[in-house]
């Protein structure tokens, strides 16, 4: 009797989550539900830049790069608002890119890394922007769901390239039509160069969305040739962290033994330093062996910042395109990162983690009509708020399925209700099994991280006197009772939002990772 229960029991579990994976894949499409509409709303232009791999602190008016010059950037925070506490529900191209355009959590959509398939009837906001009049038009890096550059729905006019693309003399599908690109034509302005001729064709009766999609900043930098060089004498400021977990193999990055700053210049608790960040400092996603050895550190770093300038230039020529059409007072620019970037916090590079420089991105928002000029938000705001917010923009109400909110209160200096928290989310991949799965929370001054699916340690640090997260407190009786709540607040999170499934997709192919190459 007891094992017939456990059956029926196993049954009812099954059928439940096989009843919720279905309603992901079968969500109503716009043009199957009433739009619920905002009213006295007049629909506003909006242009959303994304940038990819673009850390939160790497612009010129944070003062984080001594000499890094991005005017434009800095002219869109001084202009309009600079959203300090924005993060991503998960650091990982494909997810944050859905998050951003569903409103949703990662586990919800469920592209949940960047090989996994696009959900059949996964609803978009340009969908919604379609159907009340809105003229949509995409440019740049989709990488959402597949390596296709097919158009895809919600967007009228659509350019955009395979996979990752390339820097230099790009292929680009115009509209489903293959265009090739030489004579050293350059990603970031030829991206640029389409959707300001876009904006000079469209129906100037009638309000646009567009969404730029930039390939920079991502990795193996390559910048513009009039960019190369420019930083090639640029003084690197190591983090202090980057040292903690140096062996008597590792790399001295110009500085000697001696030099190291290890635990004297910050408190750190090096026992509970998770075994998988000391083990990933050597390999593609470590400071002693990234990217397998094919750079150097600093060259690395330096590019980086010659590849962003290019970023920042083509911003300023949108901006001054809305200014001579006399759109740049009422039109509300919208730029962000669709995650972070590690530049040697705990030995690592790359994002994926759950560390700030990877979860936390720039977000910036000018529209002088609605944001005055300096506004500092410290709210915490997410990928997921994007497509609610701009939808409001249009005159539409938040539709059911997306679970992140409007931030247009926040812009406006309005007092809200807001939430005091934000949850994150990775899962272990294949390509790179370097980083596991990782669930976590994190508050205005604590972040707990859940390691999950490894035989380590988790992490509970005190933001406000240990910004560099290297102090783990997750031993201390003192915090214990916080933990507990952390940890409970995030299951709750995930059993409420249907994230208890760990998703699982069929491997293909042989190991890649230095260790194991060549294995199955």
């Amino acid at each position: 009797m007891t094992r017939i229960v456990f059956y029926i029991q196993r049954s009812i579990q099954c059928c439940i989550l096989l009843s919720l994976l279905a309603g992901c894949q079968k969500q109503k499409t716009p043009e199957a539900v009433a739009i619920k509409t905002i009213s006295n709303t007049k629909p506003r232009n909006v242009i959303f830049i994304l940038s990819d791999d673009h850390r939160y602190d790497f612009m010129g008016f944070t003062g984080k790069v001594p000499g890094l010059k991005t005017p434009n950037l800095d002219k869109l925070a001084s202009e309009g608002a600079h959203c300090v506490n924005a993060f991503v529900s998960t650091a990982l191209c494909s997810p944050s890119r859905a998050s951003i355009l569903t409103g949703q959590y990662a586990h919800t959509h469920t592209i949940v890394d960047n090989q996994a398939p696009m959900p059949e009837g996964l609803v978009m906001f340009p969908q919604y922007l379609q159907r009340v009049g809105y003229q949509t038009a995409f440019f740049g890096k989709w990488h959402m769901g597949n390596q296709n550059d097919a158009p895809q729905k919600g967007f009228d006019h659509w350019v955009s390239f395979k996979g990752q693309g390339v820097y230099y003399n790009p292929v680009l599908n115009v509209n489903g039509k293959q265009v090739t690109y030489s004579d050293s034509t350059y990603i970031t302005d030829l991206l640029t160069d389409h959707a300001l001729d876009w904006l000079k064709k469209r129906d100037a009766d009638k309000p646009f969305f567009l969404y730029l999609s930039n390939k920079a900043v991502h990795a193996e930098f390559m910048p513009a040739k009039r960019h190369k060089g420019i930083y090639k004498d640029q003084k690197i400021e190591y983090p202090p962290s980057m040292f903690l977990t140096v062996t008597d193999t590792s790399k001295s990055f110009a500085l000697s033994k001696k030099q190291l700053p290890l635990e004297k210049s910050i408190k750190a608790n090096l026992r509970d330093i998770p075994e998988w960040v000391r083990k990933q400092r050597y390999s593609w996603h470590g400071v002693d062996y990234m990217y397998h050895g094919q750079i150097s550190f600093e060259d690395f770093y330096r590019q980086y910042l010659e590849v962003l300038l290019s970023v920042d230039e083509n911003i300023g020529r949108i901006l001054d395109y809305l200014k001579a059409s006399g759109l740049d007072e009422s039109t509300m620019i919208i730029y962000m990162g669709d995650n972070g970037f590690s530049f040697g916090e705990h030995g690592l590079i790359d994002k994926r983690h759950m560390y700030e420089e990877s979860m936390r991105v720039p977000l910036l928002v000018r529209c002088p009509e609605i944001v005055e000029a300096d506004t500092k938000i410290n709210a915490m705001i997410q990928n997921i708020d994007i497509a609610p917010t701009i939808l409001e923009l249009a005159g539409v109400q938040k539709p059911e399925q997306m679970q992140g909110m409007s931030f247009m209160p926040l812009l406006q200096r309005k007092e809200v209700a807001w939430r005091d928290k934000v949850f994150y989310e990775y899962y272990w991949e294949d390509a790179f099994p370097q980083t596991p799965t990782i669930f976590g929370v994190r508050t205005n001054r604590y972040k707990y991280i859940f390691n999950h699916g490894v035989w380590d340690i988790n992490e509970l640090y005190d933001l406000q006197n240990d910004p560099w997260e290297v102090n783990n407190l997750i031993r201390d009786p003192a915090y214990d009772s916080l933990a507990e709540s952390l940890r409970n607040e995030m299951w709750t999170w995930l059993e409420k939002t249907h994230g208890e499934h760990i998703p699982l997709k069929r491997i293909l192919g042989k190991k890649n990772d230095h260790l194991y190459r060549g294995t199955y």
